[in-house]
């Protein structure tokens, strides 16, 4: 018995959209080719397959021009990027003629080369090769490795992220800080009615949740289960409630809204929020420009005060 499926035909560019949502390291994929000269190329398509016997995998498309030579490779090695190493993605997403002289590597067991101060590096046999539509899967089974303590490089929605600018960022804020968030829900953005108008959730700190003065500490007296994604913006502020530094993540909650909240959370659609109950011009503006960025699918991250700052783009990917 079998079971038949209408299958719709898929938008190959929303498609990619779609996949772009998977947060992800970056990659750079190394062999030697006959001739003895290195090869290499950017990727994000890796993921661990096996402890035991210890396998990683990278795809890659049929169209590339490196396709012929790692189809045929006998060993390759995957170094990830740490966060400071956007200029070497940038290079190995490139045409350049001699990309090995722009960059620092080494040979370890197989003589495939691994990028010196990446997050990690594998060094690889082939194990398998596996044919996937457009694509081929290259299955390598890891003989040597190396990790540091650096920061992976993180890619999302054709963008690169920093891991650690929230954490530099708590750092830096010290005790004045204020850390709050722009939280979506199903239905649409997490507000907060106050007596000041309409609030972001927000605290005195990051964490604790047993704290209720800290950002995670509130959300848990609203019955909000949240997930932090990315650091959106920090800025110095003079006025509004909380003068002192501001900083505030993006993210999105995941459960319904409990009825304990006793009302003060609104759930408003992103093309209705109600812009002049916000008392803070500051707040009001970020938010107006996380809703701009949010309909472009293309965040940066802003560093200022309230007069004049950068919004720091996540830089494209080559």
């Amino acid at each position: 018995m079998t079971e038949t499926i209408n299958e719709q035909p898929i938008d190959i560019a929303e498609f990619r959209r779609a996949l772009g949502a998977f947060v992800t390291g970056v990659t750079v994929v190394t062999t030697i080719q006959p001739d003895g000269s290195p090869r290499g190329f950017t990727a994000n398509s890796f993921t661990s397959v096996s402890l035991d016997p210890p396998l990683i995998l990278v795809c890659i498309a049929k169209t590339a021009s490196s396709y012929a030579v790692f189809s045929q490779t006998r060993h390759f090695a995957v170094s990830v990027l740490a966060e400071d190493q956007k200029a070497v993605s940038g290079v190995f997403a490139s045409k350049a003629i001699d990309k090995f002289s722009q960059v620092a590597w080494q040979a370890r067991v197989t003589g495939a080369p691994m990028i010196e101060g990446a997050a990690a590096s594998f060094d690889c046999a082939t194990h398998e090769v596996v044919d996937a539509g457009d694509h081929i899967i290259l299955i390598g089974r890891v003989v040597h490795f190396l990790h540091t303590a650096s920061s992976p490089l993180g890619y999302c929605r054709g963008a690169y992220v920093n891991f650690s600018l929230s954490l530099d960022a708590l750092a830096a804020a010290g005790s004045r800080a204020r850390v709050g968030a722009i939280l979506e829900h199903r239905d649409g953005l997490v507000l907060i009615d106050t007596l000041q108008g309409l609030q972001l959730p927000a605290g005195a700190k990051l964490e604790p949740e047993s704290d209720p003065a800290s950002l995670l500490g509130a959300l848990a007296k609203l019955g909000l289960k949240a997930h932090l994604d990315f650091l959106f913006a920090v800025f110095e502020s003079s006025s509004g409630p909380a003068p002192g530094v501001q900083i505030y993540y993006r993210g999105r909650v995941k459960n319904d809204i409990s009825p304990q909240s006793g009302g003060a959370i609104r759930i408003v659609p992103l093309t209705q929020i109600p812009w002049d109950a916000f008392s803070d011009a500051a707040v009001r503006s970020m938010l107006e420009r996380y809703v701009r960025e949010r309909s472009e699918d293309a965040f940066g991250i802003y560093v200022g005060d309230t007069e004049a700052g950068t919004i720091q783009a996540l830089a494209p990917a080559h």
